[in-house]
């Protein structure tokens, strides 16, 4: 059957039934089983609220009214930290809790060993790099087994990954706080990932927010951009695939797309992906990536001949010595002289800044 991807453009007032439209043009009742849980995934890039970064409040409430509306009962979120977030900030700066609370939705956090237990895991695929970067065994959280994935991400770029959607959604969900071992494999583990999420989870499922995509060195410290897009898919390859190419890349030139789609684990050759709703072959952002100080400092630790060290650097305490440094980077200083007056005046100025501004707070 071919990738099918989902496009509509979208506005404040009817954001919330546009979801419900999507999601069932993206043949969301065939993707998940009807019987199992739906894990919903939201995406928290940086815990300030950051439109085009995060989660936002509409995608999150358009998705759970739709699976609601779709009859999927059992809905449960799975939050998780990394080094530089705070996923419970997150969901409270950005306004999720409420809709969250609204919509009796449980939230776990997979980073709570009483909430959520982590197990050894023996793909059955043959990986890319996860089993020589972790030669001891793979962890993954023992709830995610056997319950369908729905991954909620927005449409931005990367530093490392030129964007991000999708497949990376999981970079966070299903691997541990030492996930940072992975950076200079980036690309390969997003394929590994996928691969084993396509083993554990009977259905896997992602819708996209658009309506503030995120341009220059993301995924924090990036260009907020109304474009009032919106997508949904049940191929991860594809959906990642379609954004990319409407920000103005060529998909099968980023490795993580182009690999994943060698290894028959989805659609990367837009040309090939069914697109319903919005015509979007004159699309094109002229996105563009660039670099932030976390960014420089990355490419030489993870990318240069430097990796060589990274033993050293990431896997012993002068660990934190570079988690400190990027934390200090941008809650203290990018934050504050920059994000904050950037997302000020994406409040006052744009029309989804003053949607944002209408969801209560936690």
């Amino acid at each position: 059957m071919k990738s099918r991807v989902a496009v509509i453009k979208t506005k404040p007032d009817s954001v919330l039934e546009d979801y419900g439209k999507l999601l069932d043009m993206a043949g969301v009742r065939e993707a998940l089983d009807p019987g199992a849980t739906i894990i919903l995934k939201d995406n928290i890039s940086w815990h300030f609220p950051y439109l085009s970064a995060n989660t936002t409040p509409w995608q999150l409430e358009g998705t759970i009214r739709s699976l609601r509306g779709a009859g999927f009962r059992e809905l449960v979120a799975v939050h998780n930290n990394t080094v530089v977030t705070d996923s419970e900030k997150g969901e409270k700066l950005n306004r999720l809790i409420p809709v969250y609370r609204k919509y009796n939705v449980e939230e776990k956090n997979n980073f709570l060993p009483e909430e959520i237990k982590w197990v050894r895991y023996a793909p059955q695929t043959r990986l890319f790099a996860l089993d020589k970067i972790f030669p001891d065994g793979i962890d993954v959280p023992e709830y995610f087994i056997g319950k369908n994935i729905v991954h909620l991400p927005t449409m931005k770029t990367h530093i490392y990954t030129t964007t991000t959607g999708a497949m990376k959604n999981a970079f966070g969900g299903l691997l541990n706080s030492r996930r940072h071992y992975a950076h200079s494999w980036i690309h390969e583990t997003l394929v590994d990932l996928l691969a084993i999420q396509k083993e554990i989870h009977p259905g896997i499922f992602a819708v996209m927010d658009g309506t503030v995509a995120g341009n220059g060195p993301g995924p924090r410290t990036m260009i907020p951009v109304e474009t009032d897009f919106i997508l949904a898919s049940a191929d991860q390859v594809a959906i990642d695939a379609v954004s990319a190419k409407m920000m103005g890349f060529d998909p099968l030139s980023i490795k993580y797309i182009r690999l994943a789609h060698e290894a028959g684990l989805g659609m990367g050759d837009p040309s090939r992906i069914e697109i319903v709703g919005e015509d979007i072959r004159g699309v094109n952002l002229h996105f563009f990536v660039g670099d932030n100080a976390a960014s420089r400092v990355g490419d030489v630790l993870w990318f240069s001949p430097m990796r060589i060290f990274q033993k050293l650097f990431f896997r012993t305490p002068l660990v934190y010595a570079f988690v400190f440094g990027s934390f200090f980077y941008h809650d203290f200083l990018w934050w504050p002289t920059k994000g904050k007056r950037i997302q000020a005046g994406v409040r006052k100025r744009t029309k989804w800044g003053k949607l944002f501004t209408s969801y209560p707070e936690a």
